[in-house]
């Protein structure tokens, strides 16, 4: 099952779409491993960077609405927006210096995870990631720094 990456609206005049989503988001049970009559709750936890990437901010598990500080990176450095969200309804994700916003639908019985890489102006200041989530929606993420993903050129010849 593949859900959308990112979206922009009218009502952002100033925001921009997320350009670099590297992973479509990938469904896993979320459900909690434990003993036969034994209630153990979910933890959802923050998603992974990738390895040449470099920690810049972590939400843990949360439910409604948040902000997220995130510390600066280098000069041409990409940012990763990372967030698992499990729960009906949407996330709405907000990062103003980069002006960029994307929504992620979550699902009840399901931990849904998606990444964004933004290689655009802003990424290399500090700043906030918002999130707007209903109360029902348990979401966590992961902001980092790292090299863009290089786009493939053809040449002829």
């Amino acid at each position: 099952m593949a859900f959308p990456v990112a979206a922009c609206t009218t009502g952002h005049p100033d925001t921009r779409q997320a350009p670099q989503p590297r992973q479509s988001p990938s469904p896993s049970p979320a459900t909690a491993t434990a003993a036969p009559n034994a209630a153990r709750p979910f933890v959802l936890k923050p998603p992974e960077l990738d390895a040449d990437e470099t920690l810049a901010g972590r939400q843990e598990m949360t439910s409604g609405n948040a902000s997220i500080a995130y510390s600066k990176g280098r000069k041409g450095d990409a940012l990763s927006v990372a967030v698992s969200c499990q729960g009906e309804g949407k996330i709405k994700v907000v990062v103003r210096s980069a002006h960029v916003f994307f929504s992620q639908p979550c699902v009840a019985d399901k931990n849904s995870t998606n990444y964004n890489q933004i290689d655009l102006t802003g990424a290399d200041r500090n700043g906030v990631a918002s999130v707007e989530a209903p109360s029902a929606v348990r979401w966590s993420m992961t902001i980092g720094h790292g090299a863009p993903v290089q786009k493939e050129s053809h040449q002829e010849g």
